[in-house]
């Protein structure tokens, strides 16, 4: 499994995103000549992701051997920036991502694809605070962000909870991964951050003051594929999103063994990782078949979330559902 090695933010085509890294290695496959005048299989469809609750369940089903891995390559991340960078560079086919990072990233060039709703944070993203701070004490404060569109949505709703502007705090960028060293070495006074970071501070006894109840909707994670792969990898993509909600079934039926399973990733003891997930409703085939259908929330969400990011100069240009989203990879039925 190819690891990345940490780098600076993202600079370049593709400047708003959420979570570190540059692929130290691309995943480039080299397979010889075609044999007896055939030509050679497609190499396996490259999906990035970093560690957290709603994109765990593609790795619990490459653990329970559901995954093809001659397919499907897992590639694990530190931030969605690198995600995004290594789609632009031709290093992955595919990657989790929010459905505002997709966005962004299409304004800027990247056409990209959401083929599978993953989840809706309804809580997993939260801003902390050093006890006994709270709220109404973030004027002239410390706050941790990081650089990316899901940071900027976080920090705008906490704005304008407790009525102050940009200027009125001190933001200090971060990366999610760093959340812990933050704030056990008090370096900030407040954090932007998500599971399972942010089941890990509570534990530390830092305070939630604020998280992405306040703003439903607004967040929302997706499976993004480059449409130039879409017909190429059309079976792997098709597999990866049985694959996802053949765990997602599992998760729900068998819950202490995939609570087991999912532990080790999101660095929480079997019994914390339901609360990891409490904070996020997750979507199955009849939900994403509901999102996605032309009247359906994602068009609702996209109304709601587009003009706001484009207040907020996160996004370029608005999209219509179909530049957005297809349906035809979710699996047979209803």
């Amino acid at each position: 499994m190819m690891k990345l090695v940490p780098k600076h933010r993202y600079a370049g085509a593709l400047a708003a995103t959420r979570r570190r890294t540059v692929l130290h290695a691309a995943a480039a496959l080299s397979l010889g000549g075609a044999l007896g005048g055939c030509a050679p299989p497609e190499p396996p469809l490259r999906l990035g992701s970093i560690v957290f609750p709603g994109y765990e369940f593609v790795f619990l089903a490459r653990e329970k051997g559901w995954l093809d891995e001659r397919q499907v390559r897992l590639i694990e991340l530190l931030s969605n920036t690198d995600a995004l960078r290594a789609l632009a560079s031709g290093q992955l086919e595919a990657a989790m991502l929010t459905l505002d990072e997709m966005l962004s990233a299409q304004a800027d060039g990247l056409d990209l694809c959401a083929v599978l709703i993953l989840d809706v944070s309804a809580g997993a993203d939260a801003v902390l605070a050093h006890p006994p701070l709270t709220l109404k004490e973030l004027a002239g404060r410390r706050i941790a962000v990081e650089d990316s569109a899901g940071g900027a949505i976080m920090l705008s709703a906490l704005l304008a909870a407790a009525g102050l502007r940009i200027e009125q705090v001190r933001k200090e960028s971060f990366t999610l991964d760093r959340s812990i060293e933050f704030y056990r070495e008090r370096r900030v006074d407040f954090i932007i951050s998500v599971e399972p970071w942010v089941s890990q501070l509570e534990r530390l006894g830092a305070r939630r003051i604020f998280d992405s109840a306040r703003i439903p909707g607004r967040i929302v994670d997706v499976l993004a594929v480059r449409r130039s792969v879409l017909d190429s990898h059309a079976d792997a993509v098709r597999q990866l999103v049985a694959a996802h909600f053949r765990a997602l079934a599992h998760w729900r039926s068998q819950p202490e063994e995939a609570q087991r399973l999912l532990a080790a990733r999101l660095r929480l003891g079997p019994s914390e990782v339901s609360t990891a997930y409490k904070g996020l409703e997750m979507l199955d085939v009849a939900d994403n078949r509901a999102w996605m259908q032309r009247d359906g929330q994602l068009a609702r969400v996209l109304q709601e979330l587009q003009p706001a990011m484009q207040q907020d100069a996160l996004l370029q240009r608005a999209f219509g559902l179909a530049e957005v989203a297809d349906s035809s990879f979710l699996p047979p039925g209803r």
